[in-house]
């Protein structure tokens, strides 16, 4: 019931922003449109999240004609998430400067880690070192926004840099810190090698920890099972699970969740489903992940119907919704357009909302097999549903109508691209190259200072 009335008041809400974008006159609505809640104008500008000129339009205009509306801080934070992965990190900053101006929406934490994410995701490392160097501005220069710090590097493949900052001699961090010993920062670091798909280096630093001493607690053990597993080795992941059981560890959800994933690809998703009934027997809650592992395992070996009364009933029964990758694992292993459409429709309908990757994985798989239909009525309920494509669904859309030698759609298609400031793929059928890379850098300004 939630979710259709924040749908009800954001299409509200945008009734009048859409006239105020044509007529460029929005006082007259300022009295019509009452104002809006944090929920309602956080939907709209996720409806807005691969668009930022509209979203930054559409956050100004939001305060400026509803004088009984300010942003909080956690939609000053979506906006600045926007922004950065646009790489506009010069507006960034002016609206981190507008945040640090009002009391109510101060800086916080979460601001400054999303600011590591864009910067590090954008390989700009320098950028987020020294901003977090000047976070005593505010009042946050810890261990908490180093940690942050951490995690993005260690997150973005960008670990060698942590380690560095950590165990070696960069020494541009103004801050005290002894990481040795220190079981959470080795787990970052460990995580990092294993985001970055070092294995070899995941595996020498499991080794150092126990050289150096560290203590290794149960995330730990996660993280190197998942190593073990997603390395192509899931029956030693097994194995380590039941050296966990023996060391009397308090095991979770999460534990249960990596060993279910690896002894279905070592062993077969019967055993799976033997380890997830001992994990309910022993009090252990199943989440949305426990689900749509056992739901993928099941896909993979095409046994839709018991995946689907997993989907239906269980996963209800037990408290859980299902999400947009419980239907992705359906969306990967059928092979019928008019199965998946169907699929699509009841994903839809249950209120489960697609994401882009979504989108993205239906476009691809409709153009691949060659089937525009589907692939326009995919691009339409995407358009309908109020989410702005990102470059990847533009150039999935571009790559199927360039298969069908549809090349002026194609071109309208890329040109809208470019417009939007999304990056199209070089095609020599559409006469396109590739931008410049200074192009794409020179948004990542260094002036923000």
């Amino acid at each position: 019931m939630r979710r259709g009335l924040i749908s009800i008041s954001r299409s509200s809400l945008l009734r009048p922003f859409q006239w105020h974008l044509s007529t460029a006159t929005a006082t007259a609505t300022a009295t019509i449109t009452p104002p809006p809640d944090d929920a309602t104008v956080r939907q709209t500008l996720l409806s807005f999240n691969n668009d930022w000129k509209r979203a930054l339009e559409f956050f100004n205009w939001v305060e400026d004609s509803h004088s009984q509306f300010h942003h909080s801080t956690d939609t000053f934070n979506l906006m600045l998430d926007i922004l950065g992965k646009f790489f506009e990190f010069k507006l960034c900053w002016d609206l981190i400067r507008r945040m640090n101006a009002h009391p109510s929406s101060p800086p916080n934490h979460a601001t400054f880690r999303l600011m590591f994410k864009r910067y590090v995701s954008a390989h700009s490392v320098n950028d987020a070192i020294d901003t977090f160097n000047r976070l005593g501005e505010f009042n946050l220069k810890d261990h908490t926004s180093f940690s942050n710090l951490l995690d993005a590097l260690c997150e973005y493949k960008h670990v060698i840099e942590a380690q560095d900052l950590l165990f070696g001699n960069d020494n541009r961090v103004t801050l005290s810190v002894d990481p040795i010993g220190n079981t959470k920062i080795h787990n970052m670091v460990l995580r990092g090698w294993f985001k970055l798909g070092w294995w070899s280096k995941c595996n020498e630093f499991w080794e150092e920890m126990d050289k150096k001493g560290v203590h290794k607690d149960l995330h730990s053990y996660s993280i190197y099972m998942d190593i073990l597993c997603k390395g192509g080795k899931p029956w030693k992941a097994v194995k380590l699970f039941k050296e966990i059981k023996k060391k009397g560890f308090k095991l979770d959800v999460v534990v249960y969740n990596i060993v279910i994933r690896a002894i279905g690809l070592s062993h077969g998703v019967d055993f799976s489903i033997r380890v997830f009934r001992e994990m309910k027997e022993l009090g252990i809650n199943p989440t949305v992940v426990t689900y749509n592992t056992l739901i993928r395992l099941l896909c993979d070996c095409y046994r839709h119907k018991e995946a689907l009364a997993l989907l239906r009933t269980i996963m209800p029964r037990d408290g859980c919704h299902p999400t947009a990758v419980s239907y992705h694992c359906f969306f990967a292993s059928m092979e019928k357009p008019k199965q998946i459409l169907a699929m699509f429709d009841e994903m839809v309908e249950s209120g489960v909302r697609p994401t882009m990757d979504t989108y993205v994985m239906l476009l691809n798989k409709f153009g691949r097999w060659g089937f525009l239909r589907p692939v326009f009525m995919v691009w339409n309920k995407m358009k309908q549903l109020g989410c702005s494509p990102d470059a990847a669904a533009y150039n999935a859309l571009i790559d199927a109508l360039v298969d069908k030698a549809l090349i002026d759609m194609a071109r309208k298609y890329d040109e809208e691209m470019l417009a939007k400031g999304l990056s199209p793929k070089p095609r020599k059928e559409l006469g396109t190259k590739l931008l410049a890379a200074d192009e794409s850098q020179s948004t990542i300004q260094t002036q923000h200072y």
